[in-house]
C-alpha cells in the first residue's frame, strides 16, 4: 500500500481520536475529503492538505484540548490559615486537579509567602495561589505569569486594604496615626498586610526611607513604629491584635471573619487604604503551552457548580476568572517601588523582625 494513503490513514485516525474530539453533527466538508483523497495518492502538496486540516481546526469541526506535558506538578498555596487547617482541604484538589489533568499533582502549604517566589523562581513550584505583592514580585523575579484573579463575594476582582483596631479605640482614625503605635503586618510581601500600608506611608511623605537598600528600610519600619510584628499571615495578624499585642493589624477587610464568633466583636475596621486587586494563580514561566492551557481550564472546572466547593472551602473564593500580570495588577507595582529592598529581603530569606 502507499505509504501516503497509510500515513492519511493514521493522520483521520488521529483526527478521531482524543484529544482532537469531532462532534457527531458536524460534517468534514466534501472538498476536504477530495484534498485527502487527493493527497495521498500524490495528486496534490502538503501544503494544500495542511490547510485543509487547519481549515477543519479553525471551523470548529476539530476541536483541540491541550494535555499536560509535564510529568506532575507542584501547585504553591497561600498561608491564609494555618497549614495543618489548609492540608485536608487541599487533598480535595489534588484529586480534582489529577482526574482533569491525568498528572500527579502535589500541593505545598509554605508558612511564607516566600518559599513560593523562590519555588517558583528556581523550578521547585510550578504554579501557586498567591497574594497581589508576591504575584508581582514572582513575576518580577523569575518571569511568572499571572493567569487568573480570584472573584470575591460580591462578585470584584479586588479587596479593600484595612486597618484593625480594639472596639474600644477611638484614636486611630488614618494611616499617620498608626505611626508610633504597635503594628502587626502580616507578611513582608502582604499585599494588603503590608506593601500597601507601609507603602503609602512612604509613598505620602510620613515615613522616610533614607536609602535604597533593605538596611534602610528595616531602618524606616523601627523608627516608624513603637513595635511591629510579622506573624506570617492574616489570621496571626489579627489574633495579635485580639491577644492586646498590637495596636493595629493591617490585613483586609474581611479579617476579622477569621476569628471565632464570640471575638469578632472584640475589633472593628478603623479606616481602609483602597483597593487592592485580588489575589492571583500564577505559573511558572517554564510551563510547557500545553500544561498551561491545561491548567487553566482545569482551574476553570471550579467554577462550575459541581466542584465550586472546592475552591470555596480551600480558598474562600466564588469563582477564578482568566487576565493577565498587567491587567489585573496595574499601578499596584508603585507601592511596591515604594519599599526599596523589598526584592532583595525576600531573597536574602531572613527574619524580618
Amino acid at each position: 500500500m502507499n505509504s501516503k494513503i497509510i500515513l492519511s490513514m493514521v493522520l483521520l485516525a488521529a483526527i478521531a481520536a482524543v484529544p482532537l474530539a469531532q462532534p457527531a453533527h458536524a460534517a468534514i466538508p466534501d472538498w476536504v475529503k477530495v484534498i485527502a483523497s487527493s493527497w495521498a495518492n500524490d495528486q496534490t502538496t502538503d501544503a494544500e492538505f495542511i490547510d485543509a486540516i487547519e481549515h477543519l481546526i479553525a471551523a470548529d469541526i476539530i476541536k483541540i484540548t491541550s494535555i499536560p506535558t509535564d510529568d506532575a506538578l507542584t501547585i504553591g498555596f497561600i498561608p491564609v490559615e494555618k497549614a495543618e487547617t489548609l492540608t485536608p482541604k487541599a487533598e480535595s484538589l489534588e484529586e480534582y486537579l489529577e482526574a482533569e489533568l491525568g498528572v500527579d499533582v502535589e500541593l505545598e502549604i509554605p508558612t511564607n509567602y516566600e518559599t513560593i517566589i523562590e519555588g517558583l523562581r528556581f523550578g521547585h513550584i510550578d504554579a501557586a495561589f498567591m497574594d497581589t505583592g508576591p504575584g508581582w514580585m514572582a513575576h518580577s523575579l523569575s518571569g511568572a505569569d499571572v493567569v487568573m484573579a480570584e472573584v470575591k463575594k460580591d462578585g470584584k476582582i479586588y479587596y479593600q486594604a484595612t486597618a484593625w483596631v480594639l472596639a474600644d479605640n477611638d484614636s486611630i482614625d488614618s494611616i499617620e496615626d498608626t505611626i508610633g503605635k504597635r503594628v502587626s503586618f502580616t507578611s513582608i510581601t502582604g499585599s494588603s498586610g503590608f506593601i500597601r500600608p507601609f507603602g503609602a506611608l512612604v509613598a505620602n511623605g510620613h515615613v522616610q526611607v533614607n536609602g535604597d537598600d533593605v538596611i534602610a528600610l528595616e531602618e524606616a519600619i523601627n523608627d516608624a513604629f513603637a513595635s511591629h510584628i510579622f506573624p506570617g499571615g492574616y489570621q496571626g495578624s489579627i489574633a495579635a491584635l485580639v491577644a492586646g499585642q498590637v495596636d493595629v493589624a493591617f490585613g483586609n477587610d474581611a479579617l476579622s471573619d477569621l476569628l471565632d464568633p464570640e471575638e469578632r466583636g472584640l475589633v472593628k475596621p478603623a479606616f481602609t487604604l483602597g483597593p487592592v486587586p485580588s489575589h492571583v494563580f500564577v505559573v511558572s514561566s517554564d510551563m510547557t503551552e500545553n500544561t498551561r492551557k491545561a491548567l487553566i481550564d482545569a482551574m476553570l472546572g471550579l467554577n462550575h457548580d459541581d466542584n465550586n466547593q472546592i475552591l470555596r472551602n480551600l480558598y474562600g473564593a466564588q469563582a477564578m476568572l482568566p487576565t493577565t500580570t498587567t491587567l489585573h495588577i496595574g499601578s499596584f507595582g508603585e507601592y511596591l517601588d515604594a519599599l526599596p529592598g523589598l526584592s532583595q529581603k525576600i531573597l536574602d530569606k531572613k527574619d524580618f523582625r
